[in-house]
């Protein structure tokens, strides 16, 4: 690494940090400033994940009192999280880089569009606070995680969306729970998958680590700052980056 892409990188994943504690959408700003500053797609890919998962580990252990206490509903979802994000990564793994290369500005655009209209296409429900769920409502949403968590281990971007809709079907007692249980599943899709990415050997150290610092840096700023600043605004922001990199890239890889 030149100094311009320590100082480039750094800032990269500070910006992505902050982005994760305020509304999501921090892949936006890792993965193409690793594509910039010269890393390979695959590898920069997998870079992105373990410089960002720390985050996302601090967020669900922030959540942990809303989670619900039930074995029977978290370990399936969790179990159906870890073989996705296994299998996500290893199909990365075997897809050539210039076919990776390819299918990146459609990941971004499909991501870019589940950030921005998401939340209008799957509505969360109404809370349940005396409710529970059923073994077969349980069932159904680790069938419907499973697929999810292979995307997130192949890509990710946008995946808390589509947890949240399927979560709705839990019947849970709050956004808050949902909230909880979702960052939870992405942590184990994305442990799953830097366990097969460090094995493979394709993580980029000196980037993940100054990155790791970095996105740190910025969940600390981004959750003591959160609630001063407009969610909505943030979305905005990165839905515009999101379009401008898939653009780029469609452009640069056509």
């Amino acid at each position: 690494m030149t100094f311009g892409h320590v100082i480039f990188l750094f800032f990269a994943a500070l910006i992505a940090g902050v982005q994760n504690s305020v509304a999501g959408g921090g892949t936006f700003f890792s993965f193409p400033a690793l594509l910039f500053a010269g890393v390979p797609a695959i590898p920069a890919n997998a870079t992105s994940t373990v410089a960002l998962w720390p985050g996302t580990m601090a967020s669900a252990a922030a959540y942990r009192k809303k989670l619900p206490h039930s074995a029977r509903i978290l370990v399936p979802l969790v179990m159906a999280s870890l073989a996705g994000g296994f299998i996500g990564a290893s199909l990365l793994l075997k897809t050539p880089p210039a076919t990776f290369m390819r299918l990146i500005p459609f990941l971004f655009l499909g991501a870019t569009l589940l950030f921005a209209f998401g939340k209008r296409l799957f509505k969360v429900s109404q809370p349940h606070k005396d409710a529970k769920a059923s073994w077969l409502a349980i069932a159904g949403v680790a069938l419907l995680q499973l697929p999810i968590s292979i995307y997130g281990g192949f890509f990710g971007g946008g995946i808390g969306i589509l947890m949240l809709a399927t979560l709705n079907f839990l019947r849970l007692p709050d956004i808050h729970a949902m909230n909880g249980v979702k960052t939870l599943l992405a942590s184990a899709t994305n442990a799953a998958a830097i366990i097969t990415f460090v094995v493979a050997g394709i993580v980029v150290w000196p980037e993940a680590l100054l990155m790791l610092v970095g996105a740190a840096a910025g969940g600390y700023a981004g959750a003591h700052y959160a609630q001063k600043v407009d969610p909505a605004r943030v979305r905005t922001f990165i839905v515009i980056v999101g379009f401008a990199m898939s653009f780029y890239f469609l452009w640069k890889y056509r």
